[in-house]
């Protein structure tokens, strides 16, 4: 489930209730993240324990909610004070493998020197 690069990746930040569904989460998305369910981005989603990730995205002509669910570690969920995060593609699938992504690779700046 590696998304496209035309769909952005946004992260609910803080602890989502996961008991909630499809449209539960689709209400946050709206209310609590400002944002518009229904074009196609993906918006994930991390309980309090930080073991279990949703995603919810908009798919033509109905809702998709992916579940993922670790058995023993936790997902590297970033702490930050803001309420919404967009990510890369690549960002996502580092955090779904477990590793810190916004730690995992540091882009490199390079000057050319004459």
């Amino acid at each position: 489930m590696i998304p496209q690069n035309s769909v952005r990746v946004y992260l609910a930040l803080g602890s989502t209730d996961l008991r909630k569904a499809i449209n539960g989460l689709s209400v946050l998305v709206e209310q609590a993240m400002g944002l518009n369910p229904f074009c196609g981005d993906l918006f994930v989603f991390c309980n309090r324990r930080q073991n279990i990730i949703k995603i919810l995205y908009w798919d033509e002509n109905g809702f998709c909610l992916w579940y993922k669910r670790l058995e023993k570690h936790r997902f590297k969920w970033p702490q930050l004070p803001e309420q919404v995060l967009t990510i890369s593609g690549k960002q996502l699938s580092w955090l779904l493998a477990g590793l810190d992504f916004s730690s995992a690779h540091q882009r490199l700046h390079y000057r050319h020197v004459s």
